[in-house]
C-alpha cells in the first residue's frame, strides 16, 4: 500500500488516470486510422480488379491493354507496400500502448492492492503482461494471433497483387506463362516473408531493448495465477 495524505495520493492518481486516457485515445485513434487504411486499400484492390476485367472485354484486349493492367497492379502494389508499413507500425506501438498501461495499472495497483485484485488485466509491464492484457482467460498460441490479425490480412492481400504484377510483367515480356505463375508465385511467397520476419524481427527487438519496471513473477500457467504483489 503506498503511503502518503489524502492529497498526495489523490494528486498522483489523478495524474495516473490522465495518462492512462491519454494512451487509450492515442491506442483508439491509431487503430481507427490504420482500420480505415486497410479499408481503402482493399476498395482500391477490389476496384482495381474488376476495372482490369471491364477494360479487357471492353477493349477486346487490345495491345496496349497489358501496360495499362500492369500500371493499375503496379499502382495497386505500391499503395500495398506503404499500407503494410503502416500497419506494422501500429502493430508495434498497439503492444506498447498496452505495455504502458500495464505499467499504470500497476501503479494502481501498488496504491490499492485490494481494489487491484479486481483487474482482469495484467498489472505487470513485460511481454508476459501484455499477453495476459490481450486475452484474459486463456492463453492464445503466437501462430493463431499473427493469421488472424490485420497485419496477415495485408500480407497476403499485397503479396497476391505483387504477385500478379511480377507475374503479368514476365508474361508481357515473353516468358510462358506457367514460368510467369511460377515467377508470381515467388514473388508473393518473399512478399510475405520479407513482411512476416521484418514484423517478428521488429517485436524481438522491442523487448529485447525493454526493461520494465514490474516484472511478471509465479508459475508458467498464469492465466490462473495472477495475483497482483
Amino acid at each position: 500500500m503506498a503511503t502518503g495524505d489524502d492529497a498526495e495520493l489523490a494528486r498522483r492518481l489523478q495524474i495516473l488516470a490522465t495518462e492512462h486516457w491519454g494512451l487509450l485515445a492515442a491506442r483508439s485513434t491509431a487503430q481507427s486510422e490504420v482500420l480505415t487504411r486497410i479499408s481503402i486499400y482493399l476498395t482500391l484492390v477490389s476496384a482495381g480488379l474488376v476495372t482490369i476485367g471491364l477494360l479487357g472485354q471492353a477493349t477486346h484486349f487490345a495491345t496496349w491493354f497489358p501496360v495499362a493492367a500492369l500500371g493499375i497492379l503496379a499502382f495497386l502494389s505500391l499503395v500495398g507496400i506503404l499500407t503494410l508499413i503502416r500497419v506494422l507500425a501500429v502493430s508495434e506501438e498497439d503492444f506498447m500502448f498496452v505495455t504502458a498501461m500495464n505499467r499504470i495499472r500497476g501503479a494502481y495497483a501498488e496504491i490499492d492492492p485490494e481494489a487491484a485484485d479486481a483487474f482482469l488485466a495484467s498489472v505487470h509491464d513485460d511481454e508476459r503482461g501484455m499477453r495476459v492484457t490481450y486475452s484474459f482467460l486463456r492463453e492464445r498460441g503466437s501462430l493463431e494471433q499473427v493469421l488472424g490479425s490485420s497485419l496477415m490480412l495485408s500480407v497476403l492481400v499485397t503479396a497476391s497483387v505483387g504477385g500478379m504484377f511480377a507475374g503479368g510483367l514476365c508474361a508481357t515480356l515473353g516468358m510462358p506463362v506457367g514460368g510467369a505463375v511460377a515467377i508470381g508465385v515467388i514473388i508473393g511467397l518473399c512478399v510475405t516473408g520479407v513482411a512476416v520476419g521484418y514484423g517478428g524481427r521488429r517485436y524481438l527487438t522491442a523487448w529485447r531493448t525493454y526493461r520494465p519496471r514490474r516484472p511478471s513473477a509465479g508459475p508458467p500457467d498464469y492465466w490462473r495465477a495472477r495475483t497482483p504483489h
